[in-house]
């Protein structure tokens, strides 16, 4: 089934950040990478910061899938312990660069930022529920682990190999296990 015009330009959107960074994302590179005008792009997102939310809520939702698909089921199906695995195993083995630029991008912006505190709220606990349960603050600590690769990935060290990085990530996302 072929994607509807929306989805192609997120899609297309996506493939700028990935190749080019968040500051070369305008809604002439989109259209050229989408194969449709200017014109055809603005019926769907009037300027860059339209595309810029929707890229938000369009990546933050894939994020979602891909920790239902690791878990095997949605957070609210999911146990605290099988939520913070889940997310462990994405975070550390499928976070794609243009999906690390969107959420340093919304770092400075709350708009921008909630789609992913959304999910964030939804699979990991919250400083709150950290500071008033021990398993919370374990779970806490797990996920700052996690999220430590994604900072030792964007500041250029060296590569970590995919059986390391695959290890690393079963290591904490079992460690609650113990």
């Amino acid at each position: 089934m072929r994607p509807n015009n929306r989805t192609r330009i997120l899609e297309a959107a996506t493939r700028v950040v990935e190749r080019d960074g968040v500051r070369r994302l305008t809604l002439e590179a989109t259209a050229e990478e989408a194969g449709l005008t200017r014109g055809g792009m603005m019926y769907h997102f009037r300027d860059k910061d339209a595309l810029m939310l929707a890229l938000q809520e369009f990546e933050s939702a894939r994020w979602e899938a891909q920790l239902e698909e690791a878990a095997g089921k949605t957070a609210a199906e999911a146990t605290p312990d099988e939520r913070i695995a889940a997310y462990a195993r994405v975070a550390m083995e499928s976070v794609s660069g243009a999906e690390f630029a969107l959420v340093i991008e919304s770092s400075s912006d709350p708009r921008l930022a909630e789609p992913w505190n959304t999910v964030q709220r939804r699979w990991t606990p919250t400083p709150e529920q950290a500071a008033a349960d021990p398993a919370e603050f374990d779970r806490f600590v797990l996920r700052l682990a996690a999220d430590g690769l994604w900072s030792y990935d964007a500041f250029g060290s060296e590569p970590i190999t995919p059986e390391l990085r695959h290890a690393l990530a079963e290591r904490i996302s079992t460690l609650l296990s113990r």
